[in-house]
């Protein structure tokens, strides 16, 4: 299986993924990192791996549908029939999220429908929360309002900084999202008989497991 990463920053979970893949434990293969941030720590890491990198402007593009069928060619040229958002700060459109239905999955560090949106550690931490979390869910229209996959809680003590928080959540991020995509993949591939990496299946529904 081809999947593709998206992300917008320093690509943590990107690593994460892509040493699953390498070590086995993801039975996929990472044939593409996008990011609408061309100088993002995130393009340096997939060179170094030898990932081919899509890295993009949205203000060079007079729509959201535009730059997004741009991305659409760059995936189906390379087979990536799914995509995993790794800290990639947009909202999808219609354009991605038509030709991907019930194949993109973002992760998140709350406990969803808690907190979601930019500084859900921040928001955790200003309600005096003594829990958040991570979830794993499929991606629709909204933000972060997709079916949950999977969820991880996490404690937040007394003590603990913000930094603290940050670290106990990226810990779990880094174990539970490829272990949550390759569930994702292998329940897809069974479930669909007709599945074509390419991304060229009619229709996919988004099932939970």
């Amino acid at each position: 299986m081809r999947i593709a990463v998206f992300a917008s920053g320093t690509g943590s979970n990107f690593d994460a993924i892509v040493e699953a893949s390498r070590q086995g434990s993801l039975d996929a293969r990472v044939c593409l990192m996008v990011t609408d941030k061309p100088n993002a720590a995130v393009v340096g890491k997939a060179r170094s791996y030898g990932i081919d990198v899509f890295a993009f402007s949205p203000y060079d593009y007079s729509s959201k549908r535009d730059y997004e069928l741009e991305i659409v060619r760059e995936l189906k040229e390379r087979g990536c029939g799914f995509i995993a958002l790794a800290g990639y700060m947009r909202l999808l459109g219609k354009t991605l999220l038509g030709a991907f239905e019930g194949r993109i999955v973002n992760i998140h560090p709350s406990l969803l429908p808690a907190f979601p949106g930019l500084d859900a550690i921040g928001q955790a931490m200003e309600a005096g929360a003594g829990e958040t979390g991570v979830t794993v869910h499929f991606v629709d229209a909204g933000m972060d309002t997709g079916p949950v996959i999977a969820q991880v809680p996490v404690t937040i003590d007394k003590e603990d900084t913000r930094a603290d928080v940050q670290r106990k959540i990226q810990q779990v991020e880094h174990a539970l999202y490829p272990q949550t995509i390759h569930k994702t993949i292998t329940k897809l591939m069974k479930e669909v008989p007709d599945y074509d990496e390419t991304g060229t299946t009619e229709r996919i529904g988004q099932n939970r497991y």
